[in-house]
């Protein structure tokens, strides 16, 4: 077997990984590369491999840069089977159709500004007509089910805990007499966090590809999450100011509204309006509810005894544009949770640009922001920043809460490798800016000793 590493590698975002086995070319993962613009354009609408030539693909979860360029794929000559559990398949059908829409008004308004310019205009790398019919690809497989996928190729899909549907892929292979056992960690999630279960352990691991979004850093407890979460959303409410929180749409909000709602429920924050302004975020809510087998027992029961864990009295979610720009006119201190988490698209740019300038407000970012976008520049403290094209000066009190994050942390990366058991032959530390990747990559020497540790770089080709 052979690895052709073509994204995520040294970075965190982009991931897509090409395996030759049997004379067979498998993708797994196929995410969009988010980043400066036009080299995202580049790296997004060349493929480094002929589509037609992909006979089947797998997909660990429904995040956009792991299965946001799916469409692209299958546009440009895929028609094989994407296989991925039935939570992922339900996330990604929004997920994707949101992702065409953004990229159908981004072309848009760059071929204006191109136009003016005498230049060609920007075409999108895919329609939500692409989307939906990628969609139709998709074979759902539930957790713990072992399914050929391909000759001598078998995926186990186990539990990754990092966003509802997520999961580790793990691959049997079968080369003549030869077989070994071929782990990709997908994208691990922190144990102890709300709403999902934690990962799954890994049996007679021979092979492991592991990511390293957080493999030189410490998060807080998640305890200590929502004590901060309600510490920087109190003052903020309390001193009459908003409170601005750029979240992914799937897995954060729904992990902060789960916080909020406990937390009011329990007296620690005053009861004020709360909005979640954002169709996606709204839609995946509303798959999670179809979606209790893959929560943990408190969740579970919480769903069960009390009711929606996603929906209480103030709490309002938003999907027509006239009521979210009706958010701009608030007087009264709110909590407005919009997307994009790393603040490079969607509505929450409009609640930046129009909240972001008052001194009184808050600007909570609760999960990663990759290098190069919005929402890194704002959390290193740059002023002005771009948004829409034009500057706008930041007054608003920026605040970081790391202990939501989806990933696990160096300790708890850490606690994953020692719980698989086998003999780890090769290991390849993927999905990590170098900062955090390579370091890790030491670690797991320490945890690996007769496993040979690999950093991939990119289009880097690996032998099993």
């Amino acid at each position: 077997m052979r690895i052709h590493f073509h994204g995520a590698t040294r970075t965190t975002t982009g991931s897509m990984y090409l395996l030759e086995v049997n004379g067979q070319r498998i993708l797994l993962e196929c995410g969009l590369y988010q980043g400066r613009r036009d080299e995202s354009i580049e790296r997004n609408s060349r493929f480094p491999f002929d589509p037609k030539t992909i006979d089947a693909a797998i997909l660990s979860h429904a995040h956009i840069d792991h299965c946001g360029n799916f469409p692209n794929l299958c546009k440009q000559g895929f028609t094989g089977n994407i296989y991925a559990t039935f939570a992922t398949r339900d996330l990604a059908s929004i997920m994707l159709e949101d992702s065409a829409r953004i990229q159908e008004s981004d072309a848009q308004f760059l071929s204006k500004k191109r136009a003016k310019q005498g230049k060609p205009p920007i075409q999108a790398l895919y329609s939500a007509t692409d989307a939906e019919r990628t969609i139709r690809q998709f074979v759902g497989i539930n957790y713990d089910r072992p399914m050929p996928v391909a000759d001598g190729l078998t995926v186990t899909f186990k539990d990754a805990g990092h966003i509802l549907g997520s999961a580790q892929v793990v691959l049997d292979v079968r080369e003549g007499a030869r077989k070994f056992r071929y782990l990709f960690s997908g994208d691990i999630g922190r144990p102890g966090q709300d709403i999902l279960r934690d990962a799954q352990p890994v049996e007679e691991v021979d092979f492991l590809q592991i990511e390293s979004t957080y493999g030189n850093r410490v998060h807080a407890s998640p305890v200590d999450a929502r004590d901060e979460l309600a510490s920087l959303v109190g003052d903020t409410i309390r001193d009459g100011g908003k409170v601005i929180i750029p979240a992914f749409s799937v897995g954060r909000t729904q992990q902060v509204v789960y916080a909020l709602n406990q937390l009011t429920d329990a007296g620690k924050l005053p009861l004020v309006p709360i909005y979640v302004d954002s169709p996606l975020s709204t839609n995946a809510t509303e798959i999670f509810r179809l979606h209790p087998e893959c929560f943990d027992e408190a969740t579970y029961g919480f769903l069960r005894e009390k009711g929606n864990p996603f929906g209480m009295a103030n709490l309002t979610y938003i999907r027509e544009a006239a009521l979210s720009r009706k958010l701009n006119e608030l007087k009264e201190p709110a909590v407005i949770l919009s997307a994009s988490g790393m603040a490079e698209a969607g509505r929450v740019l409009h609640h930046l640009k129009n909240h972001g300038g008052n001194s009184m407000n808050l600007i909570l970012f609760v999960g990663y922001c990759a290098e190069h976008t919005l929402g890194a520049q704002i959390i290193a403290g740059r002023s002005p920043v771009n948004i829409f094209g034009e500057p706008h000066t930041i007054r608003a009190r920026v605040a970081k809460i790391d202990a939501f994050s989806g990933h696990a942390d160096k300790h708890e990366l850490s606690a994953y490798v020692k719980s698989l058991t086998g003999r780890v032959k090769k290991t390849f530390v993927v999905h990590g800016e170098e900062a955090q990747a390579l370091p890790f990559a030491d670690t797991l020497k320490q945890l690996l000793p007769k496993s040979e540790i690999t950093v991939p770089e990119l289009h880097q080709l690996i032998e099993v």
